[in-house]
């Protein structure tokens, strides 16, 4: 089986409604989970100012995110039920705007008056990928849909000029239909954050096959430069 991406993304409205600030949105998820974890895909950095390409360690995302679904999978009553957003500025991935989860009508789409009839401008983008986007402030993404063991294996729908080499790396929103947790792995932190109940944040905490620490939200988080 694969991921499949969705057409319908009403189950995704309730991150547009969450009224959190979007950068905890981003990076930690909605607002409700009693404890949150980071889990590291490169140690923190060890002074200010210290730029990742001097990180001191390798960069396991994959491997973590693996794990960290493996886990998740006992935690949740709908494991074969989730939910995956893929950031639409991730690699090869084109499109334009398509209809976004908040009720609001997308605005009309002015020609271009120095076009020609017939002919596609040299700039035109390959087709997108189809259904709608998940429209959160400063972020884009495509709604996929399956279970958390296929994470990471993106089905190539009609319109998709080329399957882009995505792996589970690119995953940058993961919950499951009931809603047990959250994953947000936003492109800019060298971590994920997780927000769950507090027996599976201690419980992710204390893997040894996971690099994850206990983290506050609405605090400032460590990063690199």
């Amino acid at each position: 089986m694969a991921l499949t991406a969705c057409a319908d993304p009403s189950p995704a409205r309730w991150l547009g409604a969450d009224g959190s600030p979007w950068t905890r949105l981003v990076t930690f998820g909605p607002s409700g989970f009693a404890a949150h974890a980071r889990l590291r895909f490169l140690p923190d950095p060890a002074h200010p100012g210290q730029a990742e390409a001097d990180a001191d360690g390798d960069d396991h995302a994959a491997v973590q995110l693996r794990t960290l679904f493996d886990v998740l999978a006992e935690h949740t009553r709908t494991p074969r039920e989730c939910y995956f957003g893929l950031w639409d500025g991730s690699g090869t991935l084109v499109g334009v705007e398509l209809p976004a989860v908040a009720d609001e009508p997308a605005p009309p789409v002015r020609p271009d008056p120095d076009a020609v009839p017939g002919v596609a401008p040299a700039d035109t983008l390959p087709p997108p990928l189809p259904g709608p986007r998940v429209e959160l402030p400063h972020r884009s993404y495509v709604l996929f849909r399956g279970p958390l063991s296929d994470a990471g294996d993106w089905t190539t729908p009609d319109g998709w000029p080329a399957q882009p080499r995505l792996d589970i790396t690119d995953t940058a929103l993961a919950w499951p239909a009931d809603r047990a947790w959250f994953v947000a792995n936003d492109v800019d932190p060298h971590w994920a954050g997780i927000g769950a109940d507090p027996g599976v944040i201690d419980r992710l905490v204390a893997d040894p096959r996971l690099d994850a620490v206990p983290a506050d939200p609405d605090a400032e988080q460590p990063r690199y430069s």
